[in-house]
């Protein structure tokens, strides 16, 4: 094709055609120009279709990490919620509002104090976006600055759990003492038997005293509205933040 072209060139040369031969170079010229022109749309196809791509793979990982982080903290949700409910039911008999039964007391405290509450999120994708500078591949500035933020609203509801947890501690202190007793609660709910492999008390000692004092009444009222607080000003926002976000990249995997 070249020697083609080279020949053509040498022809009108010699035949002293020299307005042919501008026109024909000029031709030519455009012939490369366009050439080059359609070789870069190519590679600026190729190279956004592979972004795309890209951004599409992290979008699909990392919706799927957050579904799995709504699941978790609406299971934390409800755990909590568990807590402080039945929390509210122990000072009902504090309150001598309702007779109870040393067998139901006991359920109702090992299901008030028994749970650990930590929300762990998976964020593996997540930070791995975030440590390698890969983030800037999500093309929307809006998730971009959401899922920034992400780890500064977790460790801000983890410093609200570290105090719930206090607050539990303080509570199960009180049954570390000669007023109350732990092995009754766990032979009424067969833990001793089943999960501990132990014989159940010759002696079963009551927990109606430890409850009726000051000191964990005070604690008490202090665990429920640490953890409503908990609910409320923490996990429901938090929530609503997983959702923005599930929403966002469901938006942009339509898109």
């Amino acid at each position: 094709m070249l020697r083609f072209f080279r020949k053509i060139r040498q022809r009108l040369v010699t035949e002293n055609k020299f307005s042919k031969y501008l026109l024909y170079a000029l031709g030519e010229i455009a012939l490369v120009v366009i050439g080059i022109l359609i070789a870069l749309a190519i590679n600026n196809w190729n190279e956004n279709r592979i972004l795309e791509n890209k951004q599409r793979y992290y979008l699909e990982g990392l919706k799927n990490e957050f579904e799995q982080n709504k699941i978790r903290l609406q299971n934390l949700i409800e755990v909590n919620r568990l807590s402080y409910q039945n929390s509210k039911r122990i000072v009902a008999v504090i309150d001598k509002s309702n007779d109870i039964e040393e067998r139901e007391l006991s359920e109702i405290l090992y299901n008030s104090f028994s749970y650990g509450i930590a929300y762990s999120p998976n964020n593996s994708l997540l930070n791995e976006l975030i440590n390698s500078g890969s983030l800037e591949g999500i093309s929307n500035p809006e998730l971009r600055k959401h899922l920034t933020g992400w780890e500064s609203f977790v460790q801000s509801v983890h410093i609200q759990e570290i105090s719930l947890g206090d607050q539990r501690e303080e509570i199960l202190e009180l049954f570390k003492t000669n007023d109350a007793s732990i092995r009754t609660i766990l032979d009424h709910l067969k833990v001793t038997t089943g999960e501990m492999g132990l014989a159940s008390a010759k002696e079963m000692h009551s927990n109606l005293d430890i409850i009726a004092s000051r000191e964990f009444e005070n604690n008490l009222l202090i665990f429920i509205l640490t953890g409503i607080a908990t609910e409320n000003a923490h996990y429901k926002p938090l929530l609503h933040e997983i959702e923005t976000i599930l929403r966002l990249i469901e938006n942009e995997l339509k898109n």
